[in-house]
């Protein structure tokens, strides 16, 4: 027998879901904005054209995509290129413009293979590459790669030069304990909403204390720029690395939507779903070109997310992707929403990451471990996140393509993890 459900149960979800798609966008602008050096005007006009690329790609992927409540957001494998590209070119003396314009025409060409992996099929063909193990160990270095920045978010350190505050963190360490036990021992109303119950009560706080930050807004109403960092640029370098992208990309998003459909128990046909979900993946990362922000990719985390509040539902998802559009064109919504402290935004993120790192080990050992099944998590996961420890500045002096992928820990280590899985074939007598 299903539940019946009230407007006022789906208005509240959809309220959790959309804090949770802005959660996951607000650190983006104030990155980028540091690394290319863009004035406060720049970033500000960044975190609405992001805002309005999550609510949209979110969307397109509910409506004909994989049709889950997934959110898209800020790719961690974009974000690290655009990270490094950024050092580099601050080293070199080179114009930041010139390097934002070449990762607008690499988004365009992983987009454009994307599209083409999806539209003919040839996702569903290859999805023999992304087996368990491998979709395990992506979902592991992603959670590896981004602990630290939220817990960098959380004790307010991760854009400042400055100490940490001792109220901010403690506070936020509150939200992060209170998200993750109502999630838990939470009972009906408590455990559903945690997430916005913990993001409540630390955001009061922070107003309370005089922690929150104003924003002076002057124009009611704007539409996004489109090619606000100018029009793209081709570099033979970057085109390679954005047909790279795709296949790593891809791997993300087969991580993503499987661990979504465990969780909510999804039984559709799971190769259409897969290859409506690249299609439309080609279709977020070339409107991030279009609207100049970070390319999108299905998130990991919402598989915590719903796992943590048991909302499943995909109406209240839609709802959420629609209104953060909406908001999008209003720069007085958008200031009001990008008020959200970053340590309170980041420590609701951290509960629902904890449950992530479950599902990728729950899929690493679904599996009896072997010793070549062992080795290969081994190898990939220990020199990923030995990348990740080695400073951006090692790779300035490579050649582009080297640099885009050897810079980038998620990308070697699933990338290691693939080619072994292949090239180490399993012996007929472990095969399950």
């Amino acid at each position: 027998m299903r539940k019946a459900f009230s407007m006022w149960d789906t208005l509240m979800e959809s309220l959790q879901w959309l804090v949770f798609l802005l959660a996951n966008a607000l650190a983006l602008p104030v990155i980028i904005g540091q690394i290319y050096r863009l004035s406060p005007v720049e970033v500000a006009d960044l975190m609405q054209r992001t805002l309005f690329v999550v609510g949209l790609t979110s969307f397109l992927q509910g409506r004909w995509g994989h049709r889950l409540p997934v959110a898209d957001g800020p790719a961690g494998l974009w974000l690290g290129i655009f990270v490094i590209l950024g050092l580099s070119s601050v080293q070199a003396g080179a114009s930041a413009s010139t390097t934002l314009q070449a990762l607008e025409g690499a988004m365009l060409v992983t987009g454009a293979a994307l599209f083409w992996l999806g539209i003919s099929g040839w996702t569903g063909r290859i999805l023999s590459l992304f087996s368990p193990l491998v979709i395990g160990t992506n979902l592991l270095l992603l959670a590896i790669q981004l602990s630290g920045t939220f817990l960098k978010g959380m004790l307010g350190i991760g854009d400042r030069v400055h100490p940490m505050s001792v109220g901010m963190a403690l506070t936020a360490f509150g939200v992060f304990l209170s998200v993750l036990g109502l999630s838990i021992w939470g009972k009906g109303f408590v455990k559903s909403y945690a997430v916005l119950i913990g993001i409540a009560a630390g955001w009061l706080v922070f107003v309370l204390l005089g922690w929150h930050e104003r924003t002076n807004v002057t124009a009611p109403f704007r539409l996004p720029t489109l090619f606000a960092w100018g029009l793209p640029r081709w570099d033979f370098g970057l085109i390679v690395t954005g047909v790279m992208m795709a296949l790593v990309l891809l791997s993300n998003v087969v991580a993503s939507v499987s661990a979504v459909r465990q969780v909510v128990g999804f039984k559709g046909e799971e190769i259409q779903t897969f290859n409506r979900s690249s299609w439309v993946g080609g279709l977020s990362n070339a409107v991030s070109a279009l609207f100049s922000t970070v390319g999108m990719v299905p998130l990991s985390i919402s598989a915590g997310f719903i796992q943590m509040t048991g909302q499943k539902r995909l109406l209240p998802f839609m709802m959420a992707c629609a209104s953060l559009v909406i908001v999008s064109f209003f720069p007085i919504l958008t200031s009001f929403l990008a008020m959200l402290p970053g340590p309170v935004a980041y420590a609701a993120m951290l509960a629902s990451f904890t449950q992530m790192v479950g599902i990728g080990l729950r899929a690493l050992w679904s599996r009896e471990p072997d010793q070549r099944r062992l080795t290969i998590i081994g190898v990939s996961i220990s020199l990923g996140t030995g990348v990740m420890f080695l400073p951006p500045e090692v790779f300035v002096h490579m050649p582009s393509v080297l640099q885009n992928v050897t810079g980038n820990g998620l990308m070697v280590g699933t990338l290691i993890a693939l080619i072994l899985e292949q090239v180490w074939r399993e012996r007929p007598e472990n095969a399950q």
